[in-house]
């Protein structure tokens, strides 16, 4: 099979190999990836930033789709001909996060979707209805999967809430689209007028160009008849989470899903207990969740935003999109068809 691989150095590289396809054992999978996308943890393991332990010369990305192709004898979640996805943290079935889990994960502790096979125990497995194709299926893993958490994470998400999503990467769009689905109200803010128009045809209520308003969050607020949202899926971090305390309403839920514009940010005590917010680390989520956010998607028909699509002798040129930060929603690299 071919396989794309880091090399092994603090910056790693990326080189495609041609290896021996993986035999299964007896309870995995062995699945023919047609199309796998980026997240943006892909690019700073690039940089060599990234702070979690990594597979040396793993195959890299989380999130794809294919058909499976051969079982291990004591499969029983799976069959050859099924088209699936898989969860990015394997034996992450449904509860709360665990250490153990943190420590298995596709594309970052274990080999990934950048490769034609897979080998994956039956665990992962989550089975794609007809209404999506492997290129959008390819999308969801990571991105869509943290969203749907980070919006149910410290209480359910309720129709006529009002949801803040920010920017239009993986995440965010996501966020915006299974806000949408529960019948909640969506404001966002992102860096220009054309990126705001694109939120707004996805279905975002009121749209705030934060480069025009430093200050955004007064317009949130104003948006929101003083109040305040409900809930926030915080993606930048640093730049962004006291602007994210400052504009949600007292008791509501902020989820930090992301680090975009750095580590720190500086909340203080006083903001959190001033306004009893419940904010929380979101990282992913369990199989249970991804199965009921594919089950949604199906039932309202919905499909998720992309930016574009590369052949996989193209793959590098997928990594350059993603590092512009021009892209608008996920970035997909074709591996077979």
């Amino acid at each position: 099979m071919k396989a794309v691989r880091w090399t092994a150095s603090e910056k790693p590289g990326l080189e495609l190999h041609d290896e021996p396809t993986p035999t299964p054992g007896a309870y995995d999978v062995l699945i023919r990836v047609h199309a796998a996308s980026l997240n943006y943890r892909d690019q700073i393991i690039l940089d060599g930033k990234y702070l979690g332990p990594l597979k040396t010369y793993g195959v890299p990305l989380s999130d794809g789709a294919g058909e499976v192709v051969a079982v291990g004898e004591g499969v029983t979640r799976a069959k050859p001909g099924d088209r699936v996805t898989a969860s990015c943290h394997p034996h992450w079935i449904d509860g709360p996060p665990l250490w153990e889990h943190r420590l298995d994960s596709v594309g970052i502790s274990r080999d990934g979707m950048l490769a034609d096979h897979i080998l994956l125990h039956e665990n992962a497995i989550v089975h794609l209805p007809a209404s999506l194709s492997f290129v959008e299926a390819a999308c969801l893993p990571c991105a869509a999967v943290t969203a749907w958490t980070g919006l149910n994470r410290s209480s359910p998400l309720q129709p006529g809430q009002t949801v803040l999503v920010q920017g239009t990467g993986g995440v965010a769009l996501f966020a915006l689209q299974v806000a949408r689905m529960f019948g909640a109200r969506v404001l966002a803010i992102t860096s220009t007028d054309e990126k705001a128009r694109t939120l707004e045809e996805l279905g975002a209520d009121a749209v705030v160009n934060y480069r025009k308003v430093p200050d955004w969050e007064h317009e949130i607020l104003a948006l929101t008849n003083g109040k305040g949202v409900d809930k926030v899926i915080d993606i930048a971090g640093e730049q962004t989470i006291v602007k994210s305390a400052a504009a949600t309403r007292i008791g509501g839920d902020i989820a930090v899903v992301g680090f975009t514009s750095g580590f720190g940010g500086g909340l203080p005590p006083i903001d959190i207990l001033g306004r009893s917010l419940n904010v929380a680390g979101t990282a992913i989520g369990p199989r249970r969740d991804f199965e009921a956010l594919v089950a949604a998607m199906a039932q309202h028909k919905v499909t998720p935003v992309i930016d574009s699509i590369f052949p996989f002798a193209e793959y590098r040129d997928a990594y350059r999109r993603l590092e512009s930060g021009s892209h608008v929603g996920k970035v997909v690299i074709e591996v077979s068809k």
